[in-house]
């Protein structure tokens, strides 16, 4: 089997439009929490919320493009769009992979179609109204936009979906099926509906996320997007192109226990089996990148799983304390965040916190990054039904020049 790079990353979140940006503020320990803009949030028990501002799809599609299709395309189509770029690669057609995910789809299209059927009481809604809303609309016009004429599709398996979708595709390519992939996931979920559904589960925080923390009191909604590009590792250096890490493991799981509540057993299933698939070591892990949501059951049972299998628990973080949990975006957002971590020796910090729980007794990096070069680093994401999705990624040896940040001194 071939050995898959990651050439290319391109990232669309509440801390900026484009990965430099992006990758800066995590560096920075920045915040994406703002009052919340897109809906009333007079309507709703908690006002903040990470959303991605200033975005205009135009640069991307044309108008008539952008109106016929839901935000979470928009962001989908600015990320990728980055990440073609960012790779420099051609891609052929019937060679290529788009494998996308996304928990919702097209939501706000759907909340829409709902208040004039039930609200305004119309009787013909928008003839676009289903093709706006399909989840697999970010893959479909992807796949339009660049020609590419090979398997494409979309996972949705809550907030592990992009996870999934990136491992998929590095299966993909590994195995020789395609001989690149465009890979990650989107979401949009601000919605009036959607946002008092989340509000009716009293996991959402009134104020910010403080992953593995005293006093912590729920997640932070986001909305964004990332892509990455995937191909053999070989083509990658034989077209001297830069390479981010080898993605070299993929883990799943499922718990078969409960619908909301993780299992320790089943987040740590799927990190051992990401571990055995990329040949390493728990003590080859120097970094993960954690689900940690923040909401009291999720960060305990995290810790619980890690334990499990890290006799030495190596240093971790938790990056939605500062761009949010987007949701099926989640993972390949916090994918993008270890790749760069592992590329520059910079691990990011996990904000927010405001004193050591017992019962979460790990190294999260609290308030600064840190300079440390890892050899390689696990991207953990724990999904609503019972379903995890692990990503194990392997150091290049390369150096930084196109990945820059300011970062604070670290412990």
């Amino acid at each position: 089997m071939r050995r898959v790079a990651v050439t290319g990353i391109g990232v669309v979140s509440s801390l900026g439009l484009t990965r430099e940006t992006f990758w800066q503020s995590l560096c920075a320990g920045s915040s994406g929490f703002a009052p919340l803009e897109r809906v009333d949030r007079s309507q709703l028990k908690f006002g903040n919320a990470a959303e991605v501002r200033g975005l205009d799809p135009c640069q991307f599609m044309s108008a008539k493009e952008a109106d016929q299709v839901d935000r979470f395309v928009h962001l989908a189509a600015a990320a990728v769009a980055e990440a073609i770029a960012d790779s420099g690669r051609t891609f052929v057609g019937e060679e290529t992979a788009i494998i996308t995910g996304t928990s919702c789809g097209g939501t706000e299209t759907e909340d829409t179609a709902f208040h004039e059927l039930y609200g305004l009481s119309k009787t013909r809604l928008n003839p676009l109204t289903i093709p706006r809303i399909m989840a697999n609309a970010a893959a479909s016009w992807i796949s339009m936009r660049y020609g590419i004429t090979g398997p494409a599709y979309t996972v949705s398996t809550a907030c592990a979906s992009s996870n999934h979708a990136i491992g998929q595709a590095f299966h993909l390519v590994r195995s020789g099926q395609v001989e690149a992939a465009l890979a990650g996931g989107s979401e949009a979920p601000f919605s009036l509906g959607i946002l008092k559904a989340w509000e009716a589960m009293r996991v959402v925080s009134p104020d910010t996320c403080r992953p593995f923390s005293t006093g912590r009191s729920g997640l932070i909604l986001a909305e964004g997007a990332a892509m990455l590009t995937l191909e053999p590792l070989d083509a990658a250096l034989a077209r001297g192109t830069h390479v981010y890490a080898e993605i070299c493991g993929f883990g799943m799981s499922s718990d078969a226990s409960h619908v909301t509540a993780p299992s320790a057993d089943g987040a740590a299933r799927a990190m051992k089996l990401a571990l055995r698939d990329a040949s390493l070591t728990p003590e080859q892990i120097g970094y993960i990148n954690a689900h940690g949501t923040g909401t009291p059951i999720n960060d305990v049972t995290e810790t619980a799983a890690i334990r499990q299998v890290f006799p030495a628990p190596p240093a971790l973080s938790s990056t939605k304390s500062m761009h949010g949990h987007a949701l099926g975006a989640a993972g390949a957002i916090e994918a993008a965040a270890t790749l760069l971590a592992l590329d520059c020796g910079v691990l990011p910090p996990t904000m927010n916190f405001l004193g050591a729980d017992p019962a979460c007794d790990l190294d999260i990096i609290p308030g600064c990054a840190r300079h440390q070069h890892v050899e390689a680093a696990l991207s953990n994401s724990f999904a609503f039904g019972g379903l995890n999705a692990v990503l194990a990624f392997r150091k290049w040896n390369s150096d930084c020049s196109r990945t820059t940040a300011t970062v604070r001194s670290g412990s």
